[in-house]
């Protein structure tokens, strides 16, 4: 085994980002190309320097925060995060006892691990689904939590969104909508309504997710729901502080969804490009995506066998990737259990300045020196943590 553990996944993470360091100090931040989708940006203006101070910051920002989230989001109130991750915990340690129930709908399994971690940590226990048939509330549920895109940009149907919300609402239980990048994706791409706007009680999203803002989490709702969050979120100092919030306020101000548009028509040529690469490609509402399972397919149908793993594989040819070409994806740059599936966001500023044949031929080269190297063990290692 190559990763082991969490602490792996730490130590590979930090690999990437020296490398990335190393990349920037030598050419410059255009040396890199980012197609994570998840570059964000601090659109801050020269302005807000004087005001990103611990009091000063939210009130200056706290009126523009309301105003631009609600109108992205909808619903009552708004509060930022440090982090999505942070917002999902707030919710649950607000509206979840120890020894109650957790359910989570999602168009596929499995969750981000953010969602099962919180409700562990708050000692209640947690069942998720992918088919309406297996969902049913019991006498301890006491939130439901819906997903509206994956983390591999699966959309939830509408009529089954609709669904589990009504469900949740028959027994007064309420609904928290995780719509990390789905509260731009779904909207503007499959035209669904905001979650809000179907009746959700809550909603969060993540700021660098198809859109320019810093990496943080901003949520909406009812604001009964919301006051008993903010209160959790204070008392851990999950909160976002004042430079994240005016990075978030002129990310919504900046909000443009045409780029995402734009990714559709180039989409179908680079996944043409890339399929006499790789036959497993797969398309993305923005772009294009390769399983880890396609990756380990593509390796042990080379003449040697290899053992590593399917996540090992993708975190490998992520590292590649990043280490040969300069191009960043999730697998090597994520948190622990971040998914292992290589995605290329077209929708990412960089992609602007790479073409499709100089996207095939990373992904070629680094599928190569994948099978090259891939029962050499040291040489993996090198790749992973050095």
């Amino acid at each position: 085994m190559l990763i082991c553990s969490s602490l792996d996944e730490v130590r590979r993470r930090e690999a990437a980002l020296r490398c990335i360091a190393s990349r920037v100090k030598e050419h410059g931040r255009t040396g890199l190309y980012d197609l994570s989708g998840l570059a964000g940006g601090f659109p801050v203006k020269k302005s807000d320097l004087a005001f990103l101070e611990t009091y000063a910051g939210p009130a200056i920002f706290s009126e523009s925060l309301q105003k631009e989230g609600k109108d992205h989001l909808g619903g009552e109130k708004v509060l930022a995060f440090n982090r999505t991750s942070a917002a999902i915990l707030a919710t649950i340690m607000a509206l979840v006892e120890p020894g109650d129930e957790v359910l989570h709908y999602l168009p596929k399994l499995p969750s981000h691990p953010s969602i099962p971690r919180s409700v562990k940590i708050q000692g209640a226990t947690y069942h998720e689904f992918d088919d309406l048939n297996d969902f049913k509330l019991s006498e301890k549920t006491s939130l439901v939590v819906i997903t509206g895109s994956t983390m591999d940009h699966q959309v939830l149907p509408l009529a089954d969104f609709e669904r589990i919300i009504e469900i949740a609402h028959q027994q007064q239980i309420p609904v928290m909508v995780d719509d990390a990048s789905g509260a731009r994706l779904r909207t503007v791409i499959y035209q669904q309504p905001r979650a809000l706007d179907m009746s959700a009680d809550l909603v969060v999203t993540s700021t660098d997710k198809l859109m320019d803002g810093p990496r943080a989490g901003l949520m909406a709702g009812n604001t009964q729901l919301i006051d008993l969050i903010q209160a959790k979120a204070n008392q851990f100092g999950l909160e976002a502080q004042p430079p994240v919030v005016a990075g978030i306020v002129r990310a919504l101000e900046h909000f443009n969804p045409q780029r995402i548009l734009d990714s559709i028509n180039r989409k179908d040529a680079l996944y043409q490009t890339v399929k006499e690469v790789v036959p497993g490609v797969e398309k993305t509402p923005t772009g294009i995506m390769i399983s880890a399972e396609n990756i380990l397919k593509e390796i042990t149908d080379s003449k040697d066998e290899t053992h590593i793993s399917e996540r090992e594989a993708a975190t490998l040819m992520a590292m590649i990737l990043l280490k040969d070409h300069n191009l960043i994806t999730i697998p090597a740059v994520g948190m622990p259990g971040v998914s292992a599936t290589i995605r290329l966001d077209l929708a990412a500023q960089d992609a602007e300045r790479m073409d499709n044949t100089q996207i095939s031929h990373a992904i070629s080269d680094a599928l190569q020196r994948l099978k090259q190297i891939a029962t050499d063990e040291e040489a993996c290692l090198n790749i992973l943590y050095e």
